[in-house]
């Protein structure tokens, strides 16, 4: 009988690579994962690993395992979601992770409005980039997120993740001038983005590069309301998405473009029906600000 929690960690393998990384994202020591999969290899009868010095690779039979894997456990998500329903409601801990500008405006109302329905549940925030937050549900750090791509960034498909879309916000070049407003027009100017490896950052660089030049980036910042203080003191331009200029410097003008942001819930495969999660979802989506383009599948609760 092949152990769960040892698929578990081949299907991480799978994912990040080498054992190290496994060992870091899962809280073991990598000796420890490295004997839980000897072991897995003992249980499934055949060679799972390559080791060549310290690195390792996967088999073809190892492959074709993380497949199954992958399977079983949605499954055993949705059975823990079935044995939640049995109980008498959302009670517990929800570990709930968010980007800085939906923490700001759509969770606070969704987190009351959560409290009154599921008084029991606890809710517990992180604010984390979308590009983190597969691994984090995959580690069970957290349960369930509000994440966001764009149109140069679109949405890679996570194993194991399951997404549904909730709306969409429109795109805006902050400058300090009346226009033109067009990339191609600042490319000489200077620019102030996300910090390196957020997707804020990717979208920038990837638009611009788009409209024909590479931005020379002044300062790197991740939160839009001191971007936004940077371009009314004249110290660059920027792209910001809707939710990120609800209260503008009255001195910054704002170039709406031809892109958008896209915000989606995500959770494991196999946890949409466990009533923390459903309630939660609900929540948000009853709480979205009015005037956002509500995807057509996320209809308010």
């Amino acid at each position: 009988m092949l152990d769960v929690r040892r698929l578990r960690l081949l299907r991480e393998l799978a994912l990040r690579g080498t054992i190290a990384a496994v060992a870091e994202a899962l809280a073991f020591s990598p000796s420890a994962v490295s004997q839980q999969l000897s072991a897995l290899e003992r249980e499934a009868g055949v060679v799972l690993l390559e080791r060549t010095g310290r690195r390792v690779a996967l088999t073809p039979a190892a492959h074709n395992l993380v497949r199954h894997a992958e399977a079983v456990l949605a499954q055993l998500e949705q059975a823990g979601a079935e044995l939640a329903q049995a109980r008498r409601g959302p009670a517990g801990p929800l570990r709930v992770g968010t980007f800085p500008s939906a923490a700001r405006v759509v969770i606070p109302p969704a987190l009351a409005l959560l409290a009154e329905r599921c008084p029991e549940l606890e809710p517990m925030v992180a604010e984390v980039d979308p590009a983190g937050v597969a691994d984090l549900l995959r580690a069970g750090e957290l349960d369930v997120a509000l994440v966001h791509d764009y149109d140069f960034v679109p949405a890679p498909t996570e194993p194991g993740i399951d997404r549904a879309p909730l709306f969409a916000e429109a795109m805006y070049l902050a400058t300090t001038t009346p226009g033109p407003g067009t990339l191609a027009a600042h490319a000489a100017d200077p620019w102030i983005l996300a910090t390196h490896g957020t997707l804020c950052h990717a979208m920038a660089i990837r638009a611009c590069q788009a409209a024909g030049f590479l931005p020379r980036i002044r300062h790197r910042v991740d939160d839009f309301d001191t971007v936004l203080a940077l371009v009314a003191a004249g110290q660059g331009v920027a792209l910001v998405p809707e939710l990120g200029v609800l209260a503008p410097p009255t001195d910054v003008h704002l170039h709406p473009l031809p892109m958008s942001r896209r915000t989606a819930i995500t959770h494991r495969a196999g946890a949409a029906d466990h009533p923390a999660v459903a309630a939660f979802g609900a929540a948000v989506r009853a709480a979205l600000p009015t005037g956002l383009l509500t995807h057509p599948g996320a209809a308010r609760s």
